[in-house]
This record gives structure tokens, sequence and C-alpha cells, in this order.
């Protein structure tokens, strides 16, 4: 079914989310403070949005895709915010990566207004989001769920409802944990071969048929041979998120010695300048330890 979909947020990942709802025939009403964003979006068939007010009156359903909660809660309950001008009804589905606490506190103020809420963060970025087959982890209610899955299906190949409000929000948490430790589990792997002497992209298509093989080891290691860290994924991005992690594990009294330690090594990549580039950047912390560069220029390379 058709219907009247808010887009706020068009950045590295919005923009072609935003795309992909309009290559499936839905309406777009589109937001954001980078204009030409807009207008890309506006060009191709979706509507200019010049307030938050425009895109709450004009919209069924609203989705936010955002750096942090501090922008979330702005744009949903901020004093020229959503709740205030959203009719009865509307579900504004949040994908961006907010804790569970945050999610759970704007579903509760929506609720109060006859508004409901998905948490739904995604997975895959950049090129899932370009190609529409993103995984979603989505907590809500079971009706506002099915009411809006095709705006999930123009968005993503694997949809899940994982719970109850906040559901979405956890899952997410657990699945950067283990992207990033593997992403910094790989790095160490590459800069012990590359301060080994031995041909890293032969290590690399030797192992990728193994247990050692994941999705983020055929997405990164390529890049990082290229040493390309164009964000898909940035690095301040996902420290935001481990900080989430830790912060929610802490208050449920989890310890997470492994997810501490790699939120030291995101402050280390900020301090260093870092923070901009893809988290496949996380081999760069590595390769400053061992003074070698993987897939450039090797400064004390060690042949075995």
């Amino acid at each position: 079914m058709k219907k009247q979909i808010g887009f706020i947020g068009l950045g590295i990942m919005g923009k072609p989310m935003a795309l992909n709802l309009l290559k499936a025939g839905q309406t777009v009403i589109a937001y954001d403070i980078n204009k030409e964003a807009v207008q890309e979006v506006v060009s191709l068939g979706g509507v200019d949005a010049t307030s938050l007010e425009e895109v709450a009156k004009q919209s069924d359903v609203i989705i936010t895709m955002l750096p942090s909660a501090k922008h979330v809660k702005e744009v949903v309950l901020g004093e020229a915010g959503l709740i205030h001008y959203a009719k009865a009804g509307t579900i504004v589905i949040d994908m961006s990566s907010l804790s569970p606490v945050d999610s759970l506190e704007i579903a509760t103020a929506l609720e109060q207004k006859e508004m409901a809420m998905l948490d739904a963060p995604v997975s895959g970025g950049e090129p899932k989001a370009i190609d529409g087959t993103l995984s979603i982890m989505i907590g809500g209610k079971p009706e506002h769920f099915e009411s809006v899955k095709p705006i999930f299906d123009a968005l993503g190949e694997n949809t899940i409802l994982v719970g109850d409000n906040g559901s979405g929000a956890t899952a997410k948490l657990a699945n950067q944990v283990i992207v990033n430790l593997n992403i910094a589990a790989m790095s160490e792997a590459l800069v012990l071969a590359t301060k080994a002497g031995i041909d890293v992209r032969k290590m690399y298509e030797a192992i990728r048929g193994g247990l050692a093989g994941s999705a983020v080891l055929d997405a990164k290691v390529p890049l990082i041979l290229e040493r390309n860290f164009v964000p898909g994924g940035r690095i301040d991005i996902n420290m935001k998120d481990i900080t989430n992690v830790m912060d929610t594990a802490h208050s449920i009294g989890v310890p997470l010695p492994l997810t501490s330690q790699l939120l030291e090594i995101f402050h280390a990549l900020k301090v260093d300048g870092k923070s901009r580039d893809d988290h496949g950047g996380i081999v760069q912390y590595y390769e400053k330890l061992a003074n070698v560069e993987v897939g450039g220029k090797n400064v004390e390379s060690t042949k075995l």
C-alpha cells in the first residue's frame, strides 16, 4: 500500500534508502539540513519539505536516520519536533542506532500522543543501503510492524521483528559488538601477516573459504588492501554505538572486556585524526603499533 513517508536524514545511509523507497513507488517527503541531498531526492521524484512541521503534517509514516540520540530526540521531541504536529496514528520509524533507553523514552512520549514508534536500526553499510539489501532489526508492536512491512521490504532483505520497543536497538548493539570486534581481530591478523612478509592478498584468498571467512572479511579486506577508508560506516559513528553498548551492558551487569578495549581503540583513532574514516580503518591502530602498512609500503617487514 502506498504511503506518504517523511524521511529525515539524507546522509550516507539515508539518501540511498530514500531513493529505494521512491523506486518502490512510495511518496517520499524529504528533509535534511543538507539541501543538496534533498534536491537529489526531489529530482528523482521526492517532495521537498522546508520544516519538520511540514514533514509531520504531510506524512503517514516518518523515518528518521540521524547520527545520534541527541539529534533524534530534537527532531521528534524538541520544541519544533514532530510530536507537536503529526496526527494521531502516525508511525515514527527510527532507523538510527540508539540505546534501548533512548528508544523507549521516545516511544513512550509518542504513545502518549496516540502515535507509535518502531526502533529499526540497520546493518550492512552504504553498499547494502544502495542495493536495498539491509538487515533490519525491529522493536515495536506486531500490528505496527505489519502495517509498514512493505516499507521495510523496499529497504532490506532481512527484516525481523525482534520484540517490543527497544528490542531492535538492543539487537543493533549486539550486532555492532560482533562486527567491530570482527574487524579488530581481522586487523590483528592482517598486520601479523604483513609483518611476517607473506602475500596478504593470497592469505585472504586462502582463509576466506574456511571458518575464518565472514561477510566482514569479504567487505573490508579488499578495501584495506587498496588503502580505501572512504566511510561506509564511520569510526566516530561506530564509537558512539560502542559507547552505547558499554553503557547498556554496565547498567544491566554485563562485563564486556573485549568491547571495552575496542572502545579505547576507537578513542585512540579519534585522537589520531581518523574518526571520519570507515571502521575498516581500525587496522590503522594495529599498523601504527607494528610499524607496517597492510597493502602499502611496509616500513619494517620481517620475513619468516
